[in-house]
């Protein structure tokens, strides 16, 4: 039996588990009080939790129906329960011979998915078996089609002059040195918006977005700029926003936008 670990990257159950959740993701920092407090706040305005987690069990159901006999399907996450780990020992415990990993990001990055594919296969090689993960499925036509019905739909009720925005998730330009996430998001928004006819330079253009308080600069722009500036310049009547970089609602989305 093969078997399939989801991963995703997590989400806190309750707003008591704000503080943990955060703190795993600053590797063992605690956030200073006033971030704790926003980032409750944040939640709060989501009606006290993220639909994320009952989204991504309802995928990696599906997943599991998709591939039928021969197969065993876990949920494994980078920072809630369960865990990466938790989700290969619970398939090799169930028979899986060798596990495969899919990420729930369309687009590789060393930064991100890089980072999943490692955990599966120290995982793996502790519990005997072999791990291979798939790298990315950003030019899956189904996927394409997905976003570009979306789009279209979304049009409909939207000026003549309107602007599609293609986002996804920013990261810290030294982790984006010779990596190949930010070509590939350019790659598959030219292509949806080419599928749904949208010009190239007053139809669609690449923005970024949910950028880290940290030190260092983040990529750019990020979607606040580019909407302040469409608004300041005219060039658009409308915005639509297209969260490419991510596959379910949840807090870049449902607050961030």
């Amino acid at each position: 039996m093969i078997g399939v670990v989801v991963m995703a990257y997590g989400t806190p159950a309750s707003l008591d588990d704000v503080e943990g959740y955060y703190t795993h993701i600053r590797r063992g920092r605690p956030p200073e009080p006033h971030l704790l407090e926003e980032l409750i706040g944040r939640y709060q305005a989501l009606g006290g939790t993220s639909p994320l987690r009952a989204i991504t069990e309802a995928q990696a159901a599906a997943i599991g129906d998709a591939l039928g006999d021969g197969f065993a399907v876990a949920l494994g996450q980078k920072h809630a329960a369960p865990f990466i780990e938790d989700g290969a020992r619970s398939l090799v415990e169930a028979g899986a011979t060798s596990l495969v990993g899919v990420v729930l990001a369309p687009h590789f990055s060393k930064g991100s998915v890089g980072e999943y594919a490692k955990r599966l296969d120290a995982a793996a090689a502790e519990l005997g078996v072999t791990a291979t993960t798939v790298p990315q499925w950003h030019d899956l036509p189904e996927y394409r089609r997905f976003l570009a019905n979306g789009i279209a739909s979304g049009l409909m009720s939207l000026p003549a002059r309107t602007k599609v925005l293609f986002t996804a998730h920013s990261l810290p330009e030294r982790v984006l040195v010779d990596d190949p996430y930010p070509e590939q998001l350019r790659e598959s928004a030219a292509a949806v918006a080419a599928s749904v006819g949208l010009d190239r330079w007053t139809g669609w253009s690449v923005a970024w977005q949910s950028a880290g308080r940290t030190a260092d600069p983040w990529r750019g722009p990020d979607v606040l700029e580019v909407l302040d500036d469409l608004a300041g310049t005219g060039r658009a009547d409308g915005v639509l926003v297209c969260p490419q970089g991510f596959v379910a609602d949840h807090l870049e989305v449902l607050y961030d936008l």
